[in-house]
């Protein structure tokens, strides 16, 4: 295992411990968007950063945190071009349902290698389950951490559609969109980290999410090794890589201009298919 996974693992542990101390007293308060944040957000941020620090003073290293409000400097394709490692963390994924405490919050931690996956950590503390990529293989933790921890490898997963068949939605498609299948059924789980790993166990037949940078690079190597793609819903365009144009540069600097689907090749057209956009709808 190398140092760097070695150290992502130590950080989500150390920084479970936080979110799951405060859980029941998070203080929550809106930021300037009316997104949510939490004692746990600014003590698992803070956290990261000290504990990276070493990583970061080397050339080619830089670190885009949710809760850094000087991310949107990294956000220029001359400045991503010299990020030979880039570090996306999201201290507590699902911030409302942390802050409602909901068990299914996830900490995610991703390492991009020249713009492209390769390490990711995400944890479920509450769940006591772990997701993991060490750039060879991924896998899926039960209690992690501790004496009684299991661990199996994720591999490649095509799940048939049917009645049994769960597509995981961001919390804003009811607002874009409508839900045409009648065999696949859907689910909100509202947060971010859930929608990208839950379908690489089979939890889900994939997801539809438009977020923001550091809500699915921890777990895009995972993705990757259950055999999914992320694609663009309209185009069906694979991303395979980051790059600034993916991303809106203006009002939200680093979340995705468009909707995405992870699925299987095979399951793509018929979750597109599934998918209308309404006429009119909120801006």
């Amino acid at each position: 295992m190398n140092a760097y996974i070695e150290r992502m693992l130590g950080i989500v542990r150390q920084s479970g411990e936080i979110a799951l101390s405060l859980i029941h007293r998070s203080e929550p308060t809106f930021k300037k968007d009316h997104s949510i944040f939490t004692r746990a957000d600014k003590e698992i941020s803070e956290l990261v950063r000290q504990n990276l620090q070493d990583f970061l003073k080397l050339p080619g290293h830089i670190l885009i945190d949710e809760e850094d409000e000087y991310r949107a400097q990294y956000l220029d394709e001359a400045r991503l071009a010299q990020a030979q490692y880039l570090w996306a963390s999201d201290p507590i994924d699902g911030t409302r349902v942390y802050a409602n405490g909901m068990p299914h919050f996830g900490i995610s931690l991703g390492l991009l290698k020249d713009l492209r996956p390769w390490l990711g950590v995400v944890y479920f503390p509450y769940l006591r389950e772990l997701f993991y990529c060490d750039g060879e293989n991924s896998y899926f933790l039960l209690d992690p951490f501790t004496p009684e921890e299991t661990k199996v490898q994720i591999h490649p997963v095509d799940q048939d559609i049917s009645h049994q068949s769960i597509f995981l939605l961001a919390d804003s498609f009811i607002r874009r969109f409508f839900w045409k299948s009648k065999e696949c059924h859907i689910l909100i789980p509202a947060c971010a980290v859930a929608d990208l790993c839950w379908p690489t166990i089979g939890r889900a037949c994939g997801a539809l999410f438009k977020s923001y940078l550091w809500d699915f690079a921890g777990s895009w190597p995972m993705v990757k090794a259950a055999g999914l793609d992320i694609r663009f819903l309209k185009t069906g365009e694979l991303i395979d890589a980051i790059h600034s144009e993916l991303f809106d540069q203006d009002r939200t600097p680093w979340k995705l201009k468009e909707y995405c689907i992870v699925s299987s090749g095979r399951n793509f057209p018929v979750l597109q298919a599934s998918i209308q956009e309404r006429s009119v709808h909120p801006q």
